[in-house]
């Protein structure tokens, strides 16, 4: 197996805490005040929701389980003192299409447990709760 490349990110200073960021073709910019583009920590939570996501939807369509839509709504406590850290995460999932409960369920846990490059790159006493719906 072929090692993973590191990931590489440049952040250049625009003008008051506003950063302007590459990463191979991706871009964004990042702003202390979440205006101009998202603060540190929601891209963060961005991060997480999006490397979750993307593994609940891989892990369904591999069953070949007919999904049709997939919605990740995470909130993240965070601590009143510096430096303000995440200490609390619940994650609702909404599926729509006729997937099995158990297997979303079993999805979920995979990503959390196994898959998620950046759950598994954070602390790891951060409380974590999970929910998910199904509809048709």
């Amino acid at each position: 197996m072929a090692a993973k490349t590191p990931t590489t990110v440049d952040i250049v200073w625009t003008h008051e805490l506003v950063f302007e960021g590459k990463s191979a073709h991706a871009s964004m910019v990042l702003d202390s005040a979440g205006q101009v583009g998202p603060s540190p920590v929601q891209a963060l939570v961005f991060a997480l929701a999006g490397c979750m996501g993307m593994d609940v939807v891989y892990i369904l369509q591999k069953g070949r389980y007919d999904l049709r839509g997939l919605k990740v709504s995470l909130v993240a406590e965070r601590a009143q003192e510096d430096p303000h850290r995440v200490t609390a995460v619940n994650a609702e999932f909404t599926v729509t299409g006729p997937v099995p409960r158990d297997q979303v369920e079993r999805a979920i846990a995979l990503s959390h447990d196994k898959y998620c490059s950046v759950w598994h790159s954070l602390r790891q006493d951060i409380a974590f709760t999970t929910h998910f719906t199904v509809s048709a």
